[in-house]
Parts: structure tokens; sequence; C-alpha cells
């Protein structure tokens, strides 16, 4: 058996799911404890008094912090399954943070190990409370499993100024920040929802990849993370929404999923067929309800508002987008001033080719309750695939066949 200490920063992934999770949780038992690590009149043991909130009836600042980490632990042990109890390190620290934005908490294992009796890999790391699990005992008897940090000056002028925890249980937080929910978060890393490899040069910890990589598939190049290079590791990385999980819990429970996130897909001409990442505009009608083929599409550059009265007026203009989906440059105009011009033109959906280089493509602000078609945003990237496509189009007709779908 081989162990090695973890930095207390970790590293975390973009997917999720463990081994140590029960198939049912109505059988599901583990016991989580909560180690204070705050030293005197500090963090969990702040004397500060403060009045009872939402099911935490604390009476000090200190008290409510513990009972939100105590009521988490609570919920990870009745929906995780293990005869070895599970150490968690907690302390209030002060983490980098500005007046706009904050480091809010981080989590990891204190340890990772491999080759030890019960591994069911070989050669593949293991965190601190999966490899206890697996092993029916501590491995390193006495040491926490879990490191957990959140954010004490939260809410503090010059740290999210204003914006503070809240403390309760319910889930009521309105506008401030549900420790609950971060503290819950930050042990799901701990627990193992996280890779020891790193995302920035793809390299494994001493050569070896972490149990999680094992289920991050990479569709582009149909390779687990375990069968690349650190350069393929390292790319796949940041290939957004291209990076899935194949567990079978995960895999089994997709019917209770949510529908993913909608794509535009492309069916004709064939150098182009393909789906497509987009962005949908925050109000309006959902891309992912329009699925119906449309007969082709159209490319306007920077469509203004100085426009609306060419396209009203224009038959020649309102022909070329007239139940088809326009594609539009982004540009100096609202997103909203641009899909209700093609709307009024009688387009059935807008397209806004981004106009700077990045992916995913950026959400659409602005809200007009009188738009009723779908709209999305694309990649500069793939919207120059598409302007390519087009480059033979006639007035009424580019043989592009798009429709926007949920995936």
């Amino acid at each position: 058996m081989l162990v090695q200490r973890v930095s207390a920063s970790g590293r975390v992934a973009v997917v999720l799911t463990l081994l140590l999770i029960a198939p049912g949780l109505a059988a599901a038992q583990a016991t989580i404890v909560i180690q204070n690590f705050d030293g005197a009149g500090e963090g969990l043991n702040d004397p500060t008094p403060v009045a009872p909130v939402g099911g935490n009836p604390g009476t000090t600042l200190g008290e409510q912090r513990r009972n939100v980490l105590e009521h988490v632990a609570g919920i990870w042990g009745a929906n995780l399954t293990s005869s070895v109890p599970v150490v968690v390190r907690a302390s209030f620290d002060a983490l980098s943070c500005s007046a706009t934005s904050a480091t809010f908490g981080s989590g990891g294992p204190v340890y990772i190990f491999r080759d030890f009796a019960g591994a069911p890999l070989a050669s593949t790391w293991y965190p601190s409370a999966l490899a206890d699990k697996l092993a029916g005992t501590e491995l390193i008897p006495g040491q926490p499993d879990i490191h957990l940090r959140m954010n004490v000056n939260i809410g503090q002028p010059g740290c999210l100024t204003g914006t503070f925890w809240y403390l309760g249980l319910d889930g009521n937080h309105g506008t401030q920040l549900d420790l609950v929910a971060y503290a819950l978060h930050y042990v799901a890393h701990g627990l193992g929802f996280q890779t020891t490899t790193s995302r920035a040069t793809g390299a494994q910890t001493g050569g070896y990849p972490n149990v999680f990589d094992h289920f991050v598939l990479d569709t582009t190049t149909g390779k687990s993370w375990p069968e690349m290079t650190d350069a393929e590791r390292a790319a796949s990385a940041v290939n957004p929404r291209r990076v899935v999980w194949t567990g079978a819990n995960v895999t089994a429970g997709t019917g209770m999923l949510a529908a993913g996130t909608p794509q535009l897909k492309v069916a004709a001409p064939a150098s182009v067929a393909a789906g497509y990442m987009v962005a949908r505009r925050r109000s309006g009608p959902r891309s992912a309800h329009r699925a119906s083929r449309v007969r082709s599409c159209r490319l306007y550059r920077n469509w203004a508002a100085s426009d609306q009265a060419a396209i009203r007026s224009n038959a020649v203009n309102q022909a070329a987008v007239n139940g088809k989906v326009a594609l539009i440059d982004r540009g100096i105009c609202q997103f909203t001033i641009k899909v209700k011009n093609a709307q009024i033109a009688g387009a059935i959906g807008v397209i806004i080719a981004d106009n700077v280089a990045g992916s995913p493509p950026g959400g659409m602000g602005g809200s007009d309750a009188t738009i009723t078609i779908p709209s999305v945003r694309i990649t500069q990237s793939d919207a120059n695939l598409l302007k390519y496509a087009l480059r033979t189009r006639s007035r009424t007709h580019s043989g592009c066949s798009p429709r926007l779908a949920s995936t």
C-alpha cells in the first residue's frame, strides 16, 4: 500500500459520482465526525452573540457554524454507507476575497491511497474516506480524512461586502449565501468528488490516475482520462460540454435527471452537420421547445435598431428570413433588439454569432416580453463554420438546416 498526503488546496473536478454512495439510500448509513480545528474565540468557537435563525438554535456565531456543519454531516451520513467513521477537520479561515469576489471555501482528502487490500482497481489513487470504506478499517488510525475550510470573512468590508453566510438550516437564504449548501459541496470534494490529476498539465499524481478519472470520458476523443497522455488530459479539462461521467449509478439514474443543455443541431450541409454548444436568453421562449426543422438560415451582420424600418419596408429582406432561422453577428446593439428585428421580419428563430473567441458561449441578457421566437448564442469558431457553409447561399435559400433541441 502506498499513501500520499494531498495539498490543502485540492483540485476541483468537473463531473461527479463516488463508489462510497450507497446504491439504495434506505440502507445507507455512515458516521461523519466534525473535528473542530479552530482556536479559542475564532471560527467555530466565535463567542459573538446571535439570534437563532432558520431552525438553527445556536446563540453564538461559533455554535451556529458548528450546528450547520453537524447538519451537513448528518445529510452526508444518511446518503453514504461505510463501517468506518469519516473524520472532517473543519475550520473557518481568512481566504482570498475582494469586495466583489471571494474564495468561499475549499475541501479535499487529507490523504490518498493506492494498492491497499480491498482496492478494486490496481495502481489507482483513492481518497482516504473511500479507501477506509473499501479496506474496512482506518488505513492511518487517528488521522482526519477530509479537510474543510470556509471563508470566515464573507460579508465583511472588502470580502463580498454585505453578503453574509446564512446559518439557517431551512434553505431560506434569500440573497445571502447558504452555508449548508456550500459546506455540502466542499465535503463532497473531500469524499472523492474530485480528481488529483492536474487540470493545467494533465499530469497524474505520482504517475497514477485517481479513481475518479476512470469514469471521466471525453466524447471528442472517445477516451477516458487514464487512457490519455498528459497533453490530452490537459486539453480535455477545458473541452466544454464534451466531458461526461460514465459511472453506473449516474447512468442508471438518467431518467431522474433534468433535460440537458440545449444544442443547436445542424443537419445539412454535411460539412457542418453536427451539434453545437449554445447559450440561451435568460428570458423568453426556451430553445429546447423548438425541434422542428427549418428550410434555411440567413446571415445578417450587426442587425441594429436602425434596421427595423428597412426590415418592415423591404420585401426582399423579409423574404430572406421569413420562416427561417437568422444567423446574426453579435455587435453593438442589445440581443433583444436583434432578436425582435428578426421576429418582425418573420424569422422563427435566431442564432447570435459571437464576435470574440472563447468557449462555452456566454449568456444573453435583456428582456422583452413581446419576443416569441427562441434565440441562442454560439461561439465565434462555430459561427465561422456556419458562415463558411453559407458562403454560396442565395437571397432566399442557404441549404443550411438547423434545429434547436435539448440533449
